[in-house]
Protein backbone atom coordinates (compact mmCIF):
# COMPACT_ATOMS: atom_id res chain seq x y z
CA UNK A 1 0.00 0.00 0.00
CA UNK A 2 1.31 3.36 -0.27
CA UNK A 3 2.37 5.46 2.25
CA UNK A 4 0.80 9.01 1.80
CA UNK A 5 2.15 11.59 -0.49
CA UNK A 6 3.98 14.21 1.48
CA UNK A 7 4.61 17.82 0.28
CA UNK A 8 8.51 17.03 0.35
CA UNK A 9 7.62 13.90 -1.56
CA UNK A 10 5.50 15.37 -4.54
CA UNK A 11 8.58 18.54 -5.03
CA UNK A 12 11.24 15.40 -5.19
CA UNK A 13 9.10 13.66 -7.47
CA UNK A 14 7.37 16.51 -9.73
CA UNK A 15 10.16 18.82 -9.65
CA UNK A 16 13.58 17.49 -7.82
CA UNK A 17 13.98 20.56 -5.65
CA UNK A 18 12.52 21.91 -2.22
CA UNK A 19 11.50 24.89 -1.39
CA UNK A 20 13.53 27.01 1.28
CA UNK A 21 10.48 27.59 3.74
CA UNK A 22 8.83 24.26 2.84
CA UNK A 23 9.55 22.68 6.71
CA UNK A 24 8.72 26.29 8.14
CA UNK A 25 5.35 27.14 6.73
CA UNK A 26 2.60 24.97 7.87
CA UNK A 27 0.43 27.02 5.64
CA UNK A 28 2.49 26.20 2.71
CA UNK A 29 1.10 27.13 -0.60
CA UNK A 30 2.41 27.03 -4.63
CA UNK A 31 1.37 26.53 -7.90
CA UNK A 32 2.15 25.44 -11.16
CA UNK A 33 1.57 25.32 -14.84
CA UNK A 34 0.66 21.46 -15.45
CA UNK A 35 2.80 21.15 -18.92
CA UNK A 36 5.77 22.15 -16.50
CA UNK A 37 4.87 18.87 -14.29
CA UNK A 38 2.84 16.29 -16.47
CA UNK A 39 4.23 15.34 -20.29
CA UNK A 40 4.09 12.52 -22.39
CA UNK A 41 7.12 10.76 -20.93
CA UNK A 42 6.09 11.14 -17.19
CA UNK A 43 5.35 8.20 -15.23
CA UNK A 44 1.78 7.69 -13.36
CA UNK A 45 1.39 8.53 -10.14
CA UNK A 46 0.40 6.03 -8.08
CA UNK A 47 -3.55 6.03 -6.44
CA UNK A 48 -2.58 7.79 -2.96
CA UNK A 49 -3.77 10.18 -0.60
CA UNK A 50 -1.75 13.33 -0.25
CA UNK A 51 -1.44 15.38 2.91
CA UNK A 52 -2.15 18.75 1.05
CA UNK A 53 -5.42 20.13 -0.78
CA UNK A 54 -5.45 20.38 -4.40
CA UNK A 55 -7.28 22.62 -7.11
CA UNK A 56 -6.77 21.84 -10.89
CA UNK A 57 -7.72 23.08 -14.26
CA UNK A 58 -7.15 20.35 -16.78
CA UNK A 59 -7.68 21.06 -20.67
CA UNK A 60 -7.38 17.49 -22.67
CA UNK A 61 -8.87 14.41 -22.18
CA UNK A 62 -8.07 12.35 -18.83
CA UNK A 63 -9.59 10.29 -16.74
CA UNK A 64 -9.75 11.11 -12.45
CA UNK A 65 -10.28 8.70 -10.03
CA UNK A 66 -11.67 9.92 -7.08
CA UNK A 67 -12.92 8.00 -3.82
CA UNK A 68 -15.11 5.14 -5.73
CA UNK A 69 -15.81 6.88 -8.50
CA UNK A 70 -14.18 7.91 -11.89
CA UNK A 71 -14.66 10.80 -13.88
CA UNK A 72 -14.04 10.96 -17.49
CA UNK A 73 -13.23 14.53 -18.78
CA UNK A 74 -12.76 16.32 -22.49
CA UNK A 75 -13.43 19.70 -21.97
CA UNK A 76 -11.73 21.99 -19.50
CA UNK A 77 -12.57 20.72 -16.37
CA UNK A 78 -12.00 22.32 -12.91
CA UNK A 79 -11.52 19.79 -9.73
CA UNK A 80 -11.14 20.20 -6.45
CA UNK A 81 -9.16 17.05 -4.40
CA UNK A 82 -9.48 16.89 -0.35
CA UNK A 83 -6.34 14.60 0.97
CA UNK A 84 -9.06 12.27 2.94
CA UNK A 85 -9.73 10.88 -0.20
CA UNK A 86 -7.33 8.86 -2.41
CA UNK A 87 -7.24 10.71 -6.17
CA UNK A 88 -4.99 10.17 -8.93
CA UNK A 89 -5.93 10.93 -12.64
CA UNK A 90 -4.40 9.57 -16.23
CA UNK A 91 -4.18 12.32 -18.83
CA UNK A 92 -5.34 10.42 -22.52
CA UNK A 93 -3.95 13.66 -24.10
CA UNK A 94 -0.24 13.85 -25.46
CA UNK A 95 0.26 17.45 -24.73
CA UNK A 96 -2.23 18.32 -21.73
CA UNK A 97 -2.48 22.20 -20.39
CA UNK A 98 -3.78 23.63 -17.46
CA UNK A 99 -2.97 24.63 -14.14
CA UNK A 100 -2.83 23.58 -10.53
CA UNK A 101 -2.05 25.23 -6.89
CA UNK A 102 -1.61 23.06 -3.68
CA UNK A 103 -1.65 23.97 -0.09
CA UNK A 104 -2.50 22.81 3.29
CA UNK A 105 -5.38 23.33 5.55
CA UNK A 106 -3.85 26.01 7.77
CA UNK A 107 -3.06 28.29 4.84
CA UNK A 108 -7.12 28.97 5.18
CA UNK A 109 -7.52 27.94 8.92
CA UNK A 110 -8.11 31.67 9.93
CA UNK A 111 -9.56 33.23 7.29
CA UNK A 112 -12.77 30.84 6.11
CA UNK A 113 -15.68 30.06 8.63
CA UNK A 114 -15.73 27.01 9.51
CA UNK A 115 -13.73 24.00 7.92
CA UNK A 116 -12.64 23.81 4.71
CA UNK A 117 -14.38 19.89 4.65
CA UNK A 118 -17.56 21.65 4.85
CA UNK A 119 -17.52 22.98 1.51
CA UNK A 120 -19.39 20.96 -0.55
CA UNK A 121 -16.44 21.09 -3.10
CA UNK A 122 -14.04 19.28 -0.80
CA UNK A 123 -16.98 17.83 1.22
CA UNK A 124 -16.51 13.74 1.42
CA UNK A 125 -19.15 12.70 -0.63
CA UNK A 126 -19.31 15.90 -2.59
CA UNK A 127 -18.89 16.55 -6.61
CA UNK A 128 -15.53 17.55 -6.93
CA UNK A 129 -15.79 18.12 -10.86
CA UNK A 130 -17.05 21.23 -12.69
CA UNK A 131 -16.82 21.56 -16.51
CA UNK A 132 -15.79 24.80 -17.77
CA UNK A 133 -17.57 26.69 -20.73
CA UNK A 134 -14.49 28.52 -23.03
CA UNK A 135 -16.02 32.07 -20.92
CA UNK A 136 -15.33 30.12 -17.33
CA UNK A 137 -12.04 28.51 -18.58
CA UNK A 138 -10.81 32.10 -19.36
CA UNK A 139 -11.71 33.57 -16.46
CA UNK A 140 -10.21 30.61 -14.34
CA UNK A 141 -7.21 30.89 -15.97
CA UNK A 142 -6.53 34.50 -15.28
CA UNK A 143 -6.63 33.65 -11.90
CA UNK A 144 -4.30 31.45 -11.84
CA UNK A 145 -2.23 33.04 -13.99
CA UNK A 146 -2.64 36.12 -11.20
CA UNK A 147 -0.92 33.81 -8.43
CA UNK A 148 1.94 32.55 -10.92
CA UNK A 149 2.57 36.20 -10.99
CA UNK A 150 2.10 37.07 -7.34
CA UNK A 151 4.40 33.62 -6.14
CA UNK A 152 7.14 35.07 -7.95
CA UNK A 153 6.94 38.59 -6.97
CA UNK A 154 8.52 40.62 -3.95
CA UNK A 155 5.38 41.62 -2.59
CA UNK A 156 5.30 41.35 1.28
CA UNK A 157 1.38 40.25 1.83
CA UNK A 158 1.67 38.08 -1.32
CA UNK A 159 0.32 35.24 0.50
CA UNK A 160 -2.88 36.97 1.34
CA UNK A 161 -3.36 38.15 -2.26
CA UNK A 162 -2.82 34.45 -3.16
CA UNK A 163 -5.64 33.28 -0.10
CA UNK A 164 -7.98 35.67 -1.86
CA UNK A 165 -7.66 34.10 -5.26
CA UNK A 166 -7.69 30.85 -3.89
CA UNK A 167 -11.09 31.83 -1.96
CA UNK A 168 -12.29 33.78 -5.30
CA UNK A 169 -11.49 30.07 -7.17
CA UNK A 170 -13.47 28.63 -4.45
CA UNK A 171 -16.67 30.45 -4.45
CA UNK A 172 -16.95 30.82 -8.26
CA UNK A 173 -16.85 27.03 -8.11
CA UNK A 174 -19.29 27.45 -5.75
CA UNK A 175 -21.78 29.38 -7.81
CA UNK A 176 -21.55 26.64 -10.40
CA UNK A 177 -23.33 23.03 -10.74
CA UNK A 178 -20.49 20.37 -10.57
CA UNK A 179 -20.50 18.31 -13.55
CA UNK A 180 -23.11 15.10 -12.60
CA UNK A 181 -22.51 13.67 -15.89
CA UNK A 182 -19.20 12.86 -15.49
CA UNK A 183 -19.35 10.77 -12.72
CA UNK A 184 -19.40 7.14 -13.61
CA UNK A 185 -19.13 3.92 -11.65
CA UNK A 186 -15.69 1.68 -13.03
CA UNK A 187 -15.57 -1.88 -11.70
CA UNK A 188 -16.84 -0.59 -8.46
CA UNK A 189 -16.92 -3.20 -6.42
CA UNK A 190 -12.87 -3.52 -6.67
CA UNK A 191 -12.70 0.41 -6.73
CA UNK A 192 -14.39 0.52 -3.17
CA UNK A 193 -12.13 -2.42 -2.09
CA UNK A 194 -9.55 -0.47 -3.03
CA UNK A 195 -9.88 2.50 -1.92
CA UNK A 196 -11.58 0.92 2.49
CA UNK A 197 -7.95 -0.21 2.28
CA UNK A 198 -6.46 2.78 1.38
CA UNK A 199 -8.91 4.51 3.86
CA UNK A 200 -7.60 2.07 6.63
CA UNK A 201 -4.51 1.78 5.60
CA UNK A 202 -3.55 5.78 6.07
CA UNK A 203 -4.15 5.69 9.84
CA UNK A 204 -0.79 3.47 10.11
CA UNK A 205 1.73 3.67 11.64
CA UNK A 206 0.59 4.80 14.88
CA UNK A 207 3.29 7.02 16.24
CA UNK A 208 2.34 8.55 19.58
CA UNK A 209 0.36 7.65 22.45
CA UNK A 210 -1.97 11.12 21.23
CA UNK A 211 -2.50 9.42 17.98
CA UNK A 212 -6.41 7.53 17.23
CA UNK A 213 -7.37 5.52 14.95
CA UNK A 214 -10.87 6.89 14.53
CA UNK A 215 -12.48 4.83 11.42
CA UNK A 216 -13.10 1.37 13.71
CA UNK A 217 -16.26 -0.18 11.82
CA UNK A 218 -18.11 -0.60 8.66
CA UNK A 219 -20.34 2.03 8.96
CA UNK A 220 -17.68 4.36 9.57
CA UNK A 221 -16.21 3.69 6.22
CA UNK A 222 -19.24 3.49 4.43
CA UNK A 223 -19.98 7.24 5.49
CA UNK A 224 -16.64 8.70 4.60
CA UNK A 225 -16.61 6.62 1.04
CA UNK A 226 -20.82 7.83 1.14
CA UNK A 227 -21.83 4.39 0.04
CA UNK A 228 -24.35 2.26 1.77
CA UNK A 229 -22.55 0.34 4.24
CA UNK A 230 -24.30 -2.81 2.85
CA UNK A 231 -22.47 -2.12 -0.73
CA UNK A 232 -19.24 -1.26 0.74
CA UNK A 233 -19.66 -5.10 3.11
CA UNK A 234 -20.80 -6.92 -0.41
CA UNK A 235 -18.11 -5.19 -2.65
CA UNK A 236 -15.36 -6.11 0.01
CA UNK A 237 -16.78 -10.11 1.03
CA UNK A 238 -16.95 -10.56 -2.98
CA UNK A 239 -13.53 -8.86 -4.03
CA UNK A 240 -11.52 -10.22 -1.11
CA UNK A 241 -13.49 -13.32 0.52
CA UNK A 242 -13.48 -11.48 3.70
CA UNK A 243 -15.33 -9.21 5.82
CA UNK A 244 -15.04 -5.34 6.40
CA UNK A 245 -14.49 -5.95 10.16
CA UNK A 246 -12.22 -8.67 9.75
CA UNK A 247 -9.82 -6.38 7.81
CA UNK A 248 -10.23 -4.01 10.44
CA UNK A 249 -9.46 -6.46 13.19
CA UNK A 250 -6.49 -7.90 11.06
CA UNK A 251 -4.92 -4.26 10.88
CA UNK A 252 -5.46 -3.69 14.55
CA UNK A 253 -3.91 -6.43 15.59
CA UNK A 254 -0.64 -6.08 13.45
CA UNK A 255 -0.82 -2.78 14.67
CA UNK A 256 -1.09 -3.53 18.12
CA UNK A 257 1.53 -6.07 18.00
CA UNK A 258 4.07 -3.69 16.62
CA UNK A 259 3.51 -1.17 19.60
CA UNK A 260 3.87 -3.56 22.00
CA UNK A 261 7.18 -4.85 20.63
CA UNK A 262 8.80 -1.63 19.40
CA UNK A 263 7.48 1.29 21.82
CA UNK A 264 7.47 1.85 25.66
CA UNK A 265 3.81 2.65 26.00
CA UNK A 266 1.76 1.36 28.61
CA UNK A 267 -0.70 -1.07 27.58
CA UNK A 268 -3.59 1.49 27.90
CA UNK A 269 -1.51 4.05 26.47
CA UNK A 270 -1.82 1.48 23.05
CA UNK A 271 -5.25 0.44 23.47
CA UNK A 272 -6.11 3.85 23.61
CA UNK A 273 -4.49 4.85 20.57
CA UNK A 274 -6.37 2.54 18.72
CA UNK A 275 -9.67 3.45 19.66
CA UNK A 276 -10.32 1.33 23.06
CA UNK A 277 -11.27 3.31 25.73
CA UNK A 278 -11.40 1.26 28.37
CA UNK A 279 -8.34 -1.23 28.67
CA UNK A 280 -10.08 -4.07 29.02
CA UNK A 281 -11.84 -3.76 26.37
CA UNK A 282 -8.19 -3.50 23.85
CA UNK A 283 -6.98 -6.68 25.99
CA UNK A 284 -10.18 -9.02 25.25
CA UNK A 285 -9.90 -7.90 21.84
CA UNK A 286 -6.08 -8.80 21.39
CA UNK A 287 -6.59 -11.94 23.38
CA UNK A 288 -8.88 -12.72 21.29
CA UNK A 289 -7.09 -12.22 17.99
CA UNK A 290 -3.50 -14.07 19.44
CA UNK A 291 -4.62 -15.58 22.05
CA UNK A 292 -2.34 -13.53 24.33
CA UNK A 293 -3.05 -10.67 26.38
CA UNK A 294 -0.88 -7.64 25.45
CA UNK A 295 1.53 -8.01 28.15
CA UNK A 296 2.51 -12.05 27.28
CA UNK A 297 3.30 -10.69 24.23
CA UNK A 298 5.15 -7.96 24.53
CA UNK A 299 7.02 -10.48 27.40
CA UNK A 300 7.21 -13.15 25.17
Amino acid sequence: MEKTQTLEAFYKEKLNWLPANLQRDIGHFNVFRLEDCVGPHSVPIQYSRREFYKVSLIRGESVYHYADKSIRASNPTLMFFNPQIPYTFETLSDQPTGYFCIFKEAFFTEQLRGNINDLPLFAIGGRPAYTLNETQNQYVSQLFDKMLDEINSDYQFKYDLLRNYVSELIHYALKMHPSETVHQHVDAKSRITAVFTELLERQFPIESPSQRFKLRSASDFAQNLSVHVNHLNRSIRETTGKTTTDHIAERLATEAKALLKHTDWTVSEIGYSLGFDEPAHFNYFFKKRTHLTPSAFRNG
